[in-house]
């Protein structure tokens, strides 16, 4: 009686090749489903970045269009565009509603998106450059030929057309396209961001 359940058991148990192999089972798939978990993080991490990215360079575009649409003379009489160039642009508009012209200024410096802000003071009201308010719009800006941030077009423009040439004659100036290309680190994913808008400015616009 002994002998038979002593033999019965040795059936019914695994050997320590079988619980090696069942071992070893267990461990590849904890191994594969924690690199899928890695994997599924990783991606939403990169997705969650872009999608920040292009809400952030969205929300500035935005406030940008509505300023540089109602570029206007300034308060000494100047002319609404005062300096314009492919990483650059200069312009005169009333941001908050005071009755006088600020010069406000767009420009990269350090792949970093700033806006600069001289409210009009003294007696004679005077532009002083000591006065401007600096702020920063968007971080990883990339600047490239093929790119431009800032592209000027005169009355002919159809959709089509190519953007006045260096340097951009002031007084042609009817239409603004800003194009904004976002990349923290161009070697690793997510791809660069890239939000474009293009600005009539209302109080030159003729034939547009």
């Amino acid at each position: 009686m002994r002998n038979i359940f002593s033999k019965r058991g040795r059936n019914n148990g695994f050997s320590i090749i079988e619980l090696v192999i069942v071992v070893g089972i267990l461990g590849l798939i904890v191994v594969t489903f924690s690199s899928f978990q890695t994997d599924v993080l990783s991606f939403s991490r990169i997705f969650d970045k872009g999608l920040s990215a292009s809400y952030g360079a969205t929300r500035v575009i935005k406030d940008m269009t509505a300023t540089i649409r109602i570029a206007t003379p300034s308060s000494l009489g100047a002319y609404p565009l005062a300096s314009v160039s492919s990483t650059s642009l200069t312009f005169y508009a009333d941001t908050d509603d005071d009755g006088l012209a600020e010069r406000v200024r767009y420009f990269v410096a350090s792949s970093t998106l700033r806006k600069g802000v001289i409210k009009p003071s003294g007696s004679p009201l005077s532009y002083n450059p000591a006065n401007e308010k600096i702020s920063y719009l968007i971080d990883n800006v990339l600047i490239a030929t093929s790119t431009l941030l800032f592209s000027y077009y005169d009355k002919n423009y159809t959709g089509a057309s190519d953007p006045l040439p260096t340097p951009v004659p002031v007084a042609d100036v009817r239409l603004i396209k800003v194009t904004v290309v976002i990349d923290d680190n161009p070697t690793l994913p997510p791809a660069p961001v890239t939000v474009t808008t293009q600005i009539m400015l209302r109080n030159l616009k003729d034939n547009l």
